[in-house]
């Protein structure tokens, strides 16, 4: 599916004869290109009309590929990702982009509901793009990037769930969910830490490779992408902080039972010393104490062990 929009706002949803039509009146008025779900055409649009370079046409085919930047003659491509939250995983969005002096193409399989959105702003309001290709470009980078924000503040707020759960009641399955978090947050900051480097040659080169003193509109776009792996070092630390609460207090709890065996385990030795002992087969024993009295006795040195025990163990915070 093809939707392309100008500077001006003229909206269009183009066969290849439109696209190089405005292609040949770029220098005129810039425009966008964004393709969702490219087919065989789509990929010979790219080749033949816009002539871009096969190498980058196999990147968009084959998936997966990590965020770059490739100058070529007249136009740059870039990857470059977004993401979304579900279910506690992040899901990536990967989105390919040419960007020459007067043209932007973008090129993505799955649905980008905020490319739709910003052309729709765009449509709606010509003024946003203020008939600016630089500026056609940042919007366009900025809609992008600006997703990896709302993510990291759903993985901020599952984290402070998380350790909510591991302070009241701490479990394995409540471990494993933070593990998990770990990877993602670790693979997110991978993630950018290769987009910090790609804004970082778009701020320094720009004039370079696309002729155009887009460097001011890259470097607020840059500066997004430092707060959000800033961010995500944040989280990181976070994570590991709370793998030391959940073993400092599974640790704690353990401790606490351990106590409180060991105090019903005490209360009990003096009992059964006592019972041992009066308890033997002796003659003198068997002889002297079949009284009720000293039954009675016997009772009442047992009860008044526990009591002083108990009393000892809560001066000392036993219990």
């Amino acid at each position: 599916m093809r939707k392309l929009i100008t500077v001006s706002g003229k909206y269009a949803e183009p066969d290849d004869k439109q696209v190089a039509s405005c292609l040949k009146a770029s220098d005129r008025e810039a425009f966008w290109l964004d393709i969702r779900d490219p087919d065989d055409a789509d990929y010979k649009l790219l080749l033949d009309v816009f002539q871009f370079h096969r190498l980058t046409i196999e990147d968009i085919q084959v998936q997966n590929q990590r965020p770059k930047l490739d100058q070529f003659d007249g136009y740059v491509f870039v990857v470059i990702f977004g993401a979304s939250l579900e279910k506690a995983r992040i899901t990536y969005q990967e989105h390919h982009l040419y960007f020459a002096k007067h043209v932007v193409v973008t090129v993505h399989k799955e649905a980008a509901p905020s490319m739709d959105g910003l052309m729709d702003r765009i449509r709606k309001d010509p003024d946003l793009a203020q008939n600016d290709p630089q500026l056609l470009k940042y919007l366009v980078l900025n809609e992008v990037t600006e997703s990896m924000f709302a993510v990291l503040e759903e993985l901020d707020n599952e984290i402070d769930r998380l350790e909510d759960q591991i302070v009241t009641k701490p479990t394995s399955r409540t471990l494993s969910t933070v593990y998990r978090l770990k990877h993602e947050v670790i693979d997110l900051r991978r993630v950018l830490g290769a987009q910090r480097e790609v804004f970082q040659h778009l701020v320094t080169h720009s004039v370079q490779m696309l002729g155009d003193n887009g460097a001011i509109y890259y470097r607020d776009v840059y500066d997004h992408v430092l707060r959000q792996y800033e961010a995500v070092d944040s989280l990181r630390d976070l994570l590991t902080g709370s793998i030391d609460v959940y073993l400092s207090t599974v640790s704690n709890r353990l401790n606490s039972t351990m106590k409180q065996l060991t105090v019903i385990a005490s209360l009990f030795l003096p009992l059964t010393f006592l019972t041992g002992f009066f308890g033997m087969n002796f003659g003198f024993l068997v002889s002297h104490i079949g009284a009720p009295s000293a039954f009675a006795g016997g009772v009442s040195l047992m009860v008044a062990t526990t009591a002083v025990q108990l009393y000892l163990f809560r001066r000392q915070g036993l219990f």
